[in-house]
């Protein structure tokens, strides 16, 4: 019997990870979300790995896993394991509903895919007012450039009458 396991949209985003460019979770985390065990969720994907190209679920390299251990504590038990964690992107993580079929399986790749989504349109919103920001300092730049010139040109000026 498996318990009704409510995620929060902020719970699911701090396991939201970049690595290799590419925002992905580690089997661990889905698994715990999933309420399996990280070993079954890790041989149904086995089982159907036509399913899983690399661009959808990847392993972390022993660098990668060490970088993620040295920066959070929570994983502190990985720095023990001698197979290395798998990372899934947000394609994976939807394949994923596909081959695990329990009910909390869905409900919670329906709540991971809406994080992955509402991130990315943060990232989005952040990319745009960057630019904005951007195109602000190049303009007052250039306004600085062209008020010190006309100060040059007035002090000039001013030379030659005195």
């Amino acid at each position: 019997m498996t318990k009704e396991l409510e995620i929060s949209q902020k719970q699911i985003e701090n396991r939201i990870f970049t690595i290799r460019n590419e925002q992905v979770m580690l089997d661990r985390d889905i698994a715990e979300m999933y309420q399996v065990e990280v070993k079954r969720l890790n041989e149904q994907v086995k089982r159907n790995r036509e399913r899983f190209p690399e661009s959808f679920r990847f392993q972390l390299s022993d660098m990668e896993k060490n970088k993620l251990v040295a920066n959070c504590d929570r994983f502190e038990t990985l720095k023990y394991t001698s197979t290395n964690p798998y990372a899934f992107t947000e394609q994976g993580v939807a394949m994923l509903s596909a081959v695990l079929r329990s009910d909390i399986a869905i409900k919670v790749s329906i709540q991971i895919i809406n994080a992955f989504v509402q991130m990315r349109k943060l990232v989005g919103q952040e990319t745009i007012q960057h630019l904005r920001l951007s195109t602000i300092e190049n303009k007052l730049l250039e306004h600085d450039q062209k008020f010190n010139r006309l100060f040059s040109a007035l002090e000039n000026a001013n030379k030659l009458f005195i």
